[in-house]
């Protein structure tokens, strides 16, 4: 009953006029901020946190939030309708989503994305007001020796899952460790793999990563490969989605949902490990028509679940920032710059120093994810009007958006280089068959599971036993060695039956 007066205060701060058009307006401004290419919610929080100097505290945080979550839905538009995510955790949404819309279902593909934001983070919210505590409680069990393990879990679906090969998959994942590894040693402090170039020794821009093996890749091979620019237009069958594409989404809301939670509250690498889970989960659990669909017309279980995960993880990592003063994304890092701004240190203590704050918070979320809604299922319908757009102009527009977002920012004309650099390793590697999305994950997750080795290697004295002596991390051996075994035993179980059936 105290959590349940305590929100209703929440909501009685929330929705007063000034903060309901703070929250509107964050929202707002998240989903155009993520639907451009290249600009993600950290930039966008960073570059406005001088804004709302003079600002009610309450207030700001609300809008913060509200860009936040935002920008988070904005990033499967561009995904879906050209390919081109705004934000890393929407590198999984393309894959489908894009497919689904280059078969007329464009309508669909957007609509599971906005309702299963809105689902996912309603759920998620929910576990936020009643469970913080306790989450925070068991995420703070855990110790480098299970970080390091979850992130290689990541690393294992991550090269089994995208491309039709595992030697690509695995060689795409160790070129973004490699990239990842660029920059200043996090122990040592000594410059690694610089080539004496300055500009490397705070290490690869993942966002300029991102945009140049997407945004810059998509552009430049449509130039080369694939003749003119200019394509017929897909006609849409529909802007809503059917009985049979909610019979299809429903489940695949929840079981992303249940992926992304447990992941927001630890700081295991912020949306990349869910959203491919969640993606590998659909491909298993995908059966008949479905299962064609998948790399083909676009499955719509393959935007629906990691859209949920996405939203879910953003939503629940609001619980390690608030009840322990950890974030585990750039964008929660810059949330907690805002607050000690205010005079305001996150922690256990911040329920019952800053309760009005809190409570009114976790009361926006719940307002923010009505409002995303509301905002962008009427648009569904203009937004699928983008593909429209002829493609020169469309194209060039990706091109300058990407160019301004790199430079914008360090101002470093070296950036717009390294930018279309990668962009032409994106065209090799989508020439060649090479999945594109591991090198994102590797070099996001590869300096984490770095630094996590070396804490777990020093916890031991030097010994793997580390890793054997927690039944969490041996839950997690099993699950990475189930990941790695398992699809080849049934692959030649299948193969001896097919002989079989052969021979007979």
């Amino acid at each position: 009953m105290d959590i349940f007066n305590a929100l209703m205060h929440g909501f009685a701060l929330a929705i007063t006029p000034a903060n309901l058009l703070w929250c509107l307006v964050g929202c707002a401004l998240g989903t155009a901020v993520g639907v451009l290419p290249g600009i993600g919610p950290a930039v966008a929080v960073a570059m406005l946190l001088p804004i709302t100097g003079k600002v009610d505290v309450t207030a700001s945080m609300i809008f913060f939030s509200g860009i936040y979550y935002g920008a988070m839905y904005g990033g499967s538009t561009t995904s879906i309708l050209l390919n081109t995510p705004g934000e890393t955790a929407s590198m999984v949404t393309a894959m489908e989503g894009n497919k689904m819309a280059k078969s007329g279902r464009a309508g669909a593909a957007l609509a599971t994305a906005a309702i299963g934001s809105f689902v996912a983070g309603t759920i998620a919210t929910v576990i936020v007001t009643l469970f913080a505590p306790f989450v925070a409680d068991f995420a703070v069990k855990l110790g480098p020796p299970e970080y390091f393990l979850l992130m290689l879990l990541a690393f294992t679906t991550v090269s089994a899952v995208l491309g039709k090969s595992t030697l690509r998959g695995m060689t795409a994942l160790f070129v973004g460790l490699a990239a990842g590894c660029v920059g200043l040693d996090q122990i040592s402090g000594q410059g690694r793999y610089t080539g004496g170039v300055p500009e490397l020794l705070d290490g690869i821009e993942i966002v300029l990563v991102a945009v140049g093996l997407f945004a810059v890749a998509e552009v430049l091979y449509a130039v080369l490969y694939e003749g003119k620019v200019v394509e017929a237009q897909n006609r849409l069958s529909r802007v809503h989605m059917s009985a049979r594409d909610w019979k299809r989404s429903v489940p695949a809301w929840l079981r992303g949902t249940a992926i992304g939670t447990p992941f927001g509250c630890i700081p295991a690498g912020g949306t990349e490990i869910p959203t491919f889970l969640s993606y590998a989960t659909e491909k298993k659990l995908a059966k008949g028509e479905a299962r064609s669909e998948f790399g083909t017309a676009g499955a719509i279980e393959g935007v629906a679940g990691p859209e949920a995960a996405n939203n879910a993880t953003v939503t629940a990592a609001l619980i390690p920032l608030l009840t322990l003063g950890i974030p585990t994304s750039n964008t929660t890092a810059i949330l907690l710059g805002a607050f000690q701004n205010y005079g305001i240190q996150p922690g256990p203590q911040l329920f019952t120093t800053s309760a009005a704050l809190v409570w009114a918070l976790i009361a926006s979320l719940y307002i923010g994810n009505v409002m995303l809604l509301v905002l962008n299922l009427p648009m569904v319908g203009l937004w699928v009007k983008l593909l429209k757009i002829p493609k020169p102009q469309l194209y060039a527009g990706i091109l300058i958006f990407a160019t301004v977002g790199a430079y914008g920012m360090r101002q470093s004309a070296f950036d717009l280089f390294l930018l279309y650099a990668i962009g032409v390793l994106g065209v090799l590697m989508r020439r060649f068959d090479f999945p594109t999305a591991p090198v994102v994950v590797g070099m996001i997750l590869g300096p984490l599971a770095e630094a996590q080795l070396r804490n777990a290697m020093s916890i031991g004295e030097g010994s793997a036993v580390v890793f054997f002596q927690r039944p969490m991390s041996i839950v997690l051996i099993v699950i990475v060695l189930a990941v790695m075994i398992l699809p080849r035993v049934a692959r030649r179980m299948g193969e001896r039956k097919l002989r079989a059936v052969n021979a007979g």
